[in-house]
């Protein structure tokens, strides 16, 4: 149901470090504290009663750098993370991805598209996409014939 796409620079292993002590620095993150650049962009995907609601970490953008779009039943969110000059960095580790990010996400029929939210706070997306009014669980009232 969700299709996820991000396109990003691979992170660069350039320790910069004496090869063992580098070495042994690597193992350690590796070991201890992985990290994966496809965990750019993280976004939480839940529902509730009245909506779909999804929330998205996009640290130190604001919603003019951001291109959200509904065709159909296709949300797709593009932003651009703007690329660091490098130069005389010795980087340990990079795991800050930089450049285009695009998520596509198909949104099932029972959203009503033409009522979709969003906001960014704190670098955080929110989405609220409520539910079609026919989507809503309804009590059925029983009688006592």
């Amino acid at each position: 149901m969700t299709a996820i796409h991000v396109r990003r620079a691979q992170p660069s292993r350039t320790w910069g470090l004496v090869p063992d002590l580098a070495s042994e620095v690597g193992r350690f993150f590796d070991i201890a504290a992985p990290f994966s650049t496809s965990d750019a962009a993280s976004a939480d995907l839940y529902e509730t009663d009245e909506a779909l609601v999804l929330e998205m970490t996009l640290p130190g953008l604001t919603g003019e750098d951001l291109d959200i779009s509904v065709e159909g039943r296709q949300l797709t969110i593009k932003a651009s993370l703007p690329e660091i000059d490098g130069e005389g960095r010795r980087y340990w580790f990079r795991g800050i991805v930089r450049g285009e990010i695009s998520r596509s996400i198909t949104l099932p029929s029972t959203i009503d598209v033409d009522a979709i939210s969003a906001r960014v706070e704190n670098g955080v997306l929110r989405m609220a996409m409520p539910k079609a009014l026919e989507a809503k669980a309804r009590k059925i009232a029983i009688s006592n014939d």
